[in-house]
């Protein structure tokens, strides 16, 4: 790779894996969040100019230049624990708690009937075993480093099968990195296979969308959030839907049952299909797969397998608008009450729309109108839930909607001391570049 393109792309590669080991390094989540803001602030605009140098490096140099960023990128996730999230620590306990053949669905962390499986990792004890946010009290002198211990778990039985078989994998003692480790391994695999995908389809190019973007270390790799299984296998479906509906449905199908997020795709996945058996080829074997991994479950539980979702929604305020900063845009145009309908008629109104009109040869492109117009309605404050988006940006190409990403992470890490304002004003702007992007592609079509 002698060409001045490539090395100038692969020095901006290198500034951003610096920029992105500092931050990942920084533990300022709950210490100086906006201090932090600015480690992630560098980060995107490093990545945002090695993505635009990337656009005059040769042809040839572009798969593999994409394929090993990727993988340098990924590995910055690995220089320290998690930061700005305790999620994987519920992984790591739903996989010990199964590999004793136990249902996950059945006890809470907290409760007495697995007090045999506690660790001093999960459960530290004494008198600093509290010290510190991260921590939640579950008896005397004994915390948990679990978020919400005393609730069901919340995730689904494919994401339960990925915990148990990284509990599995794991040599003793090596506690949270065997989950980063993972998730190091997904979001590179989501990497190769995007590359695949559009090498035939689209613009390897891409591909980088997602290999290099920041949020994939810290959030996949760092945080180890099971949503980027979720990322690959919805990937994979959209990837295949285009010329085997059967076979995209059942991926589809173990995406929802990894995190029902990916639920949202089905409208894309379904663009323009005029037939009821064409949509039934993608929707019943998505409809079967779900049933079947669900059953060993239902058929071992004694709780409900729903665990807590139900409760983890009213948690966050999707049924109440004036929680959580939730439906922050629409609330400035509407009253609170009128949101939650607002928003069910606006998704309606979008997803007809991309069935009767999207495009059956690109079904990512339906699916990122759907999912973008999902995340700028409800305003989410997770920063993870925007890797979903990510990679159907790297899928379509219209970068624009990188925002909303950039808006979930603004809300997550500085939301908390700077206000509920912070989530407006960030997906506000989110939302005004989506626009901007539209009126320039209108304008000029065949641009970039």
């Amino acid at each position: 790779m002698n060409s001045p393109r490539t090395a100038g792309t692969t020095l901006l590669l290198a500034a951003l894996t610096v920029a992105l080991v500092l931050t990942v390094r920084k533990d300022g989540y709950f210490a100086d969040p906006v201090g932090l803001s600015w480690w992630y602030a560098a980060s995107w605009v490093l990545f945002a100019a090695a993505a635009w140098a990337l656009r005059k490096v040769p042809a040839r140099h572009v798969a593999p230049l994409v394929l090993a960023g990727g993988l340098v990128v990924a590995a910055t996730g690995l220089v320290a624990a998690p930061r700005t999230s305790t999620d994987s620590f519920r992984y790591a306990w739903d996989g010990r708690v199964q590999a004793a053949r136990i249902s996950p669905y059945d006890h809470t962390p907290a409760d007495l009937a697995l007090l045999p499986l506690r660790d001093r990792w999960l459960f530290p004890q004494g008198a600093a075993a509290c010290a510190g946010p991260d921590r939640a009290p579950v008896s005397d002198g004994v915390c948990t480093r679990i978020n919400r211990p005393r609730v069901h778990t919340v995730y689904p039985p494919v994401a339960e099968g990925y915990f148990l078989l990284v509990h599995a994998l794991s040599p003793p003692e090596v506690r949270h990195k065997a989950l980063q480790t993972g998730g190091a391994l997904l979001s590179v695999a989501t990497a190769g296979a995007l590359v695949l995908i559009l090498r035939r389809r689209g613009d390897p190019r891409n591909a980088a969308f997602w290999a290099w973007c920041p949020a994939v270390p810290i959030e996949a790799v760092n945080n180890a959030h099971v949503d980027v299984l979720a990322v690959l296998l919805s990937v994979a479906a959209l990837g295949s839907v285009v010329r085997h509906r059967a076979a995209g449905g059942a991926l589809f199908g173990l995406a929802v049952a990894a995190k029902m997020l990916p639920a949202v795709l089905l409208p894309g996945a379904l663009s323009g299909v005029r037939r009821l058996r064409d949509a039934a080829a993608v929707l019943l074997p998505a409809a079967v797969v779900v049933g079947l991994v669900y059953l060993p479950y239902v058929l071992s539980s004694r709780a409900s397998v729903l665990g807590y979702l139900g409760g983890y929604a009213e948690e966050e305020g999707y049924a109440d608008a004036s929680a959580h900063g939730r439906y922050a845009l629409l609330r400035l145009l509407v009253p609170g009450s009128w949101a939650l309908p607002l928003v069910v008629a606006g998704m309606l109104a979008v997803s007809w729309y991309v069935l009767r009109r999207g495009d059956p040869e690109r079904p990512w492109s339906g699916a990122l109108l759907v999912t973008g117009t999902a995340f700028l309605l409800m305003t989410p404050g997770y920063s993870w839930y925007a890797l979903l988006l990510i990679a159907l940006v790297a899928l379509d190409g219209r970068w624009e909607w990188l925002g909303i990403a950039m808006a979930g992470a603004a809300v997550y890490v500085v939301g908390r001391p700077l206000g509920g304002a912070t989530g407006t004003v960030a997906y506000a702007l989110a939302g005004a570049a989506v626009v901007a992007g539209w009126a320039l592609r209108r304008r000029h079509p065949s641009g970039k």
